[in-house]
């Protein structure tokens, strides 16, 4: 995969290391294992975040007679879990694979297409963009709550929204930059 790098894929033979400095090698190695634990406590905060799902489906059902405004909220509110969970999985299945062990899903019909060509800068991008759509939603919420809250709550979601777009193109732009450079193929061999 091309999120990890050629170290892994090495023979042991092509970079022999002194027996001196390999138990430490190892160990330094083997330390990525200590990321584990906190990958599967984001599995467990997904997991409230699906009752916190169901809690707010059933209160649809228990308003019958809510105004258009709070059954807007209610959804908005429904659609904000939910993309909150997909970043949740994102950096749960993409952060284990670069950082931890690889999954080993390949040829699964279920394996996401982008968990193929991940690697950090492009997941940094991915995050931006999901904090963008969470931010958009709470914004959204926000403006159609408007009349009960002050402008001053308005104005700076504002301005952490217009923050998250700064730092999503900039994010974009430094990987970019970060690209290798392929040269121009020259078609015209005479």
């Amino acid at each position: 995969m091309s999120n990890h790098s050629d170290h892994c894929d090495q023979p042991a033979a092509a970079a022999p290391v002194k027996s001196t400095i390999k138990p430490l090698a190892d160990f330094i190695f083997f330390s990525r294992w200590l990321q584990a634990p906190l990958y599967i406590g984001l599995v467990i905060g997904q997991a409230y975040y699906v009752y916190r799902f169901s809690v707010e489906l059933a209160e649809i059902f228990e308003k019958p007679s809510m105004s258009e405004n709070d059954a807007v909220v209610l959804i908005l509110g429904l659609i904000d879990i939910v993309m909150i969970s997909n970043l949740l999985n994102m950096i749960i299945v993409a952060g284990y694979e670069t950082f931890v062990a690889r999954l080993r899903v390949e040829g699964h019909p279920d394996c996401p297409e982008w968990l193929s060509h991940s690697n950090p800068n492009i997941m940094k991008v991915k995050l931006a963009m999901a904090l963008i759509g969470i931010s958009s939603i709470h914004l959204l919420k926000t403006f159609i709550n408007i009349n009960n809250l002050s402008d001053r709550i308005a104005f700076w979601q504002c301005v952490i929204h217009t923050l998250f777009l700064v730092s999503a193109i900039a994010l974009a732009y430094t990987g970019r930059l970060l690209e290798p450079v392929h040269p121009p193929t020259n078609h015209n061999s005479h």
